[in-house]
């Protein structure tokens, strides 16, 4: 493992410390970062452009206008213990104007089992000031000041958006009176133990310019009726989505014109496919064709003041099993603010007395209530365990709260996503041990003057010897990875004699330090693994932590092999794709280990628990697969911009990587011709045609030659092609059953006309030229008024549309005549092996397969993907995209906020207390889902592992037949004995018998082939059928079964877990 590479930059002195301007006293700490970044990151200014390379994933959650209004904010953080530094960590990371840090209270021990900006020598100095110079770092873009003074009402004048942890109910009645006067926006958080709660007051007058952050739904019309509510009918090949109360326009309407670029008309959903609008009664009839677009309306929502709110509350459901939660939850938070101000000190870990006082003040705070708040009946076991665990900290509870706090922060800010209405409440008391014998003593929770006491008030040292202990396995250093990393450190999962194993494969880009808070500029192009590694052991230097640099597969079985997995405790995923997850869940099933799943998309995350012999496995459901679009929609019928990057990517895939790709496998492996001609269908031709271009037609020998193939490779795409097109079907043609052809969704193109003065003609040129360039490894030009000179000497040959060209119309078309290869494609088979090159010549050719990057700016690939996507787009006159949106759809960029990672990993981090303490209850577990931007939140416990049975014997995917291999004899078994043992062990009947993709035996087996196998031990049939040695890593083989019972009947069984070493 690497050594620390943030320690070095870290050094802050002392002399470069100044008092803010805008600060009223002296108290207060600014810190300037002493480097220039290394990525060109400045410093932030007023009217400071949006660094999109930075972020990026975050702009496609919020969007550029809401981005703009949040960097106009100035917010305002008090408290800095572990909930504090939380939310000011998310909001720095958001890239908000400006961030102060006020706290007047200095570093405790019970603050380090949270706070991972405090060091152990920090403790006696102030957590602002100690916090300020960490925080700073993670945003060059946001000045981070700290302020210790008091929070006079003249100092909240300044800021846009105050936030309050750790304080009094005073302080939040004095401050949220003041704030909800001046209109600033009010957000308090509060965690206790396994407990938090957050409140929102963002004025009388607030405005939501977007309530869910989804794009806006548009579809396609087939029919408008004339009527006092005139019903819309959609094309049937997509439900519509809108909803009643939703406002729409229209455009492309044929006939009934008066609703194109009309203003936005609020609807009634009649059905999947229809909805009524306004009167069209006074309308002209409709003819055909139109387009209906979702406009979000912005809507004005009125909040009440804190004084207000506490006696007629409104509350978000966290948990819809706990519906009765909230409200006393609402009267137990009040009387721990009565306890605090009666002993000055929260009630005591799970101290009778102080739960018995706190249930006698709960009761007298519900007395005085007058409002909604007033309780029928309080809980008092529930009063009692937030009494008995209110003194803890825990960091996976302020990750969960301080990841929607700030969500909050941001949402005030930009207007953007609907507030939560006001109060939330959560708890996790499922965390505890599940029998009541088992709960800590006084004794155990008391503090000891060590950084895990606020862990300790919460569940005594027995749990923390447990965590010292573990062995997890983190797949994963990117931003999941990043947040687990921290919680486990805070924890001290490992900190003893256990060890954390992290692995990921990639270096850290400067798009990652938006969210990936572990990581700085200085960091770019260095392994995550390590670097999340060495920024961890600063929160904590008693972590035990490795980093590696591996992919999780097949391919490093000989590095995560049965020895690795079995010293495991666990494994927690922090992953980016479907087929790595699955992989690591059919691993943990097999070895039965819990796993930790975990994902995120936007403000929408959710989270899933694996425990063996309990709950079913990832891999058990699935999301149904994405909807393509159909071949002949992208080559001949785009209808959407979708459809048009789709194209342009499948345009650079098919001119920049698969040609040099084909082109020097042909060159260089004596097989590729072999394996070419055995291709399904006209694949073959198509294959050595680009071959035959890449090495004789198209292969440039100079720059001009370059400009040359992009100009004529435009004209073929945007005007040849679409006049050949529109000469198979002329833009009045009518199908045979009389309809117009271009109508619904498919949209009558024309031709483009070049022109060197068009900046998106010249783009493509440019982009093309380049690109091909580089698959040659030619030089680059980036001279546009050569190319223009090169451009207007070039004459581009006339095109005639000709008679007797196929164009498909449908998918099944193109199937029918791929499957019928002519004798002509066979001709021009036998006529290229012989025009193609010799092999020989691979010398003279140095063909280089570009692989797609989109966030390079400088590498003409978003250039290429933009101006191929937009100029196809004016084709078919359909809206073209900025070069932000064209980059998210064609290089399927998942949106990421730091925010909705924080929150969703709290909960994983919830979920591995309860691993790591063997609970067995199935309702011990939550699965989790979230929508930050609604908000909405859902959790159930998880799916139990579904049962089978043969005979009497249930089973699960948990269980499975031990096979030892080795007989006491020394001898490993043959497959005579294999089949045997199940015959006689377990009356089954051994049908078929395979591992992997090979099949080993099964009861239609040729004879002679059958006889030669029986009498063979088990591994030598493995490797003779898979023709691969079995690596002396691999302890046992996995079979899988297919037999039938005594009845002869077929039974399903588990599979045969077979051991040779």
């Amino acid at each position: 493992m690497s050594s620390s590479p943030l320690s070095k930059k870290r050094r802050l002195s002392g002399s470069e410390t100044k008092t803010g301007s805008h600060c009223s006293s002296s108290n207060s700490v600014r810190t300037e970062l002493p480097y220039t970044p290394s990525n060109g990151m400045a410093k932030n200014g007023s009217d400071a452009e949006i660094d999109e390379g930075l972020y990026s994933r975050q702009l496609y959650v919020l969007g550029h206008e809401a981005m703009k209004r949040m960097q106009t904010s100035n917010v305002l953080i008090s408290g800095l213990r572990g909930l504090g530094v939380e939310i000011a960590k998310n909001v720095i990371l958001a890239g908000v104007k400006s961030v102060t840090l006020h706290d007047q209270g200095i570093a405790e021990w019970r603050d380090l089992s949270s706070q991972f900006y405090l060091r152990e020598a920090d403790l006696g100095k102030n957590r602002a000031d100690v916090s300020q110079t960490r925080l700073a770092e993670l945003n060059s873009y946001v000045p981070v000041v700290s302020y210790t003074g008091t929070l006079t009402n003249d100092y909240l004048n300044q800021f846009q958006a105050v936030v309050l942890t750790n304080s009094s109910l005073e302080e939040q009645q004095r401050v949220g009176e003041y704030c909800h006067s001046k209109n600033i926006k009010l957000i308090i958080a509060d965690t206790r133990g396994l407990f938090g709660q957050l409140f929102c007051d963002f004025g009388e007058d607030m405005v939501v310019f977007d309530p869910n952050g989804e794009e806006p739904l548009s579809a396609m019309i087939s029919m408008i009726t004339k009527d006092s509510a005139g019903v819309v009918t959609c094309l049937d090949e997509a439900r519509h989505g809108f909803e009643s109360g939703d406002s729409v326009t229209f455009t492309e309407v044929q006939g009934m014109t008066d609703l194109n670029g009309c203003q936005p008309i609020e609807i009634k959903a009649l059905g999947p496919y229809t909805f009524s609008i306004c009167d069209t009664t006074s309308f002209s009839d409709y003819v055909r064709g139109g387009i209906v677009t979702q406009v979000k309306i912005p809507k004005k929502i009125s909040f009440k003041s804190l004084s207000s709110s506490l006696t007629e509350p409104e509350f978000i459901l966290t948990d819809f099993a706990k519906f009765d939660r909230p409200g006393q939850l609402h009267v137990g938070f009040q009387a721990l603010h009565a306890f605090e101000k009666k002993n000055s000190r929260p009630p005591k870990p799970w101290n009778k007395a102080d739960a018995e006082e706190l249930v006698a003040l709960a009761g007298e705070v519900n007395s005085s209530q007058t409002g909604s708040a007033k309780q029928e009946q309080l809980d008092e076991a529930l009063i009692k365990k937030l009494a008995s665990v209110s003194a803890g900290d825990l960091a996976p509870v302020n990750a969960f709260i301080g990841g929607l706090a700030a969500q909050e922060v941001m949402k005030a800010c930009t207007g953007k996503f609907m507030p939560i209405m006001q109060w939330l409440y959560f708890d996790a008391l499922e965390c505890l041990p599940e029998t009541e014998e088992l709960m800590p003593t006084e004794e155990e929770a008391a503090p000891r003057n060590c950084r895990y006491d606020g862990q300790c008030a919460v569940f005594g040292t027995a749990l923390q010897e447990l965590l010292f202990k573990q062995r997890y396995f983190l797949v994963g250093a990117g931003a999941i990875g990043c947040e687990l990393l921290k919680n486990f450190a805070m924890m001290g999962l490992a900190g003893g004699e256990g060890e954390i194993i992290v692995t990921d494969m990639d270096t850290i880009e400067k798009s990652n330090l938006n969210r990936q808070f572990l990581f700085r500029p200085w960091d770019v192009t260095k392994m995550k693994s390590d670097t999340a590694a060495a920024a961890v052991k600063h929160m904590n230097p008693s972590v035990r932590i490795t980093g590696h640099q591996n992919r999780v597969g097949p391919e490093t079985e000989r590095v995560y092999d049965d020895d690795f997995f079995e010293s495991l405790n666990g494994v927690a995923n922090a992953l980016d794709n479907v087929d790595a997850r699955m992989y690591m869940d059919r691993r943990c099933v097999y070895y039965r280990k819990p796993l930790l799943e975990s994902g995120t998309l936007g403000t929408k995350g959710n989270v899933q628990v694996v425990i063996p012999f309990v709950t079913e496995s990832y891999s058990s459901s699935q999301d149904p697969p994405e909807k393509s679009i159909p071949i002949c929609t992208l080559k001949n019928f785009p209808n959407a911009i979708e459809h048009t990057l789709q194209w342009a990517r499948d345009e650079f895939e098919g001119l920049f990587k698969q040609p040099a790709e084909n082109a020097m496998q042909y060159l260089t492996d004596p097989k590729f011709m072999e394996r070419t001609l055995k291709l399904p269908g006209a694949q073959p031709l198509e294959v050595l045609e680009a071959v035959y271009k890449s090495l004789v037609t198209d292969c440039p020998r100079n720059w001009e030659e370059c400009v040359t193939w992009a100009r004529h490779h435009w004209q073929c795409q945007y005007s040849n092609n679409i006049r050949q097109l529109l000469h198979n079907f002329p833009p009045d043609q009518l199908t045979s059953s009389g309809a117009p052809f271009w109508s619904g969704p498919k949209r009558c193109p024309h031709p483009l006309e070049f022109d060197t003065s068009n900046e998106l003609h010249m783009d493509y040129v440019m982009a093309g030229a380049n690109l091909l360039a580089m698959s040659y490894g030619m030089p680059v030009s980036r001279d546009r008024a050569n190319v223009v000179r090169i451009l207007q000497e070039l004459k581009v040959p006339t095109f005639t549309p000709k008679s007797g060209v196929k164009i498909h119309v449908s998918d099944q078309e193109l199937q029918n005549s791929n499957a019928s290869v002519g004798n002509s494609d066979d001709c021009r088979l036998e006529e290229l092996k012989t025009l193609l090159p010799a092999a020989e010549s691979a010398s003279k050719f140095k063909l280089c397969a570009i692989e797609f990057e989109k966030d390079d700016d400088t590498n003409f690939h978003m250039d290429f993907i933009v101006a191929a996507s937009n100029s196809r787009a004016e084709n078919y006159d359909i809206a073209p995209a900025d070069r932000h949106k064209s980059k998210l759809i064609a290089g399927k960029i998942i949106p990421a906020i730091a925010t909705t990672t924080a929150a969703v990993v709290g909960l994983v981090c919830l979920e591995l207390l309860k691993v790591v303490q063997k609970h067995k209850k199935l309702d011990s577990f939550k699965n989790g889902f979230m929508n930050l931007a609604l908000p909405f939140f859902a959790y159930s416990e998880p799916i139990a592992a579904p049962k089978h049975k043969y005979y009497e014997i249930d089973w699960t995917l948990w269980d499975r037949f031990e096979v030892k291999g080795m007989q006491p004899r020394g001898e490993e078994m043959t497959l005579r004995e294999f089949l045997d043992y199940f015959k006689n062990e377990h009356k089954l009947e051994i049908t078929m018998l395979s591992q992997g993709v090979s099949m080993l035996y099964s009861f239609f087996m040729p004879a002679a082939k059958l006889k030669e196998r029986l009498d063979l031990p088990m591994t030598e049939i493995v490797t003779k059928v898979s023709k691969k040695k079995l690596g002396k890593h691999v302890k046992a083989l996995v079979f899988e079964l297919c037999c039938n019972d005594e009845t002869d009947e077929d039974v399903e069984v588990p599979y045969v877990r077979y051991t040779i070493r």
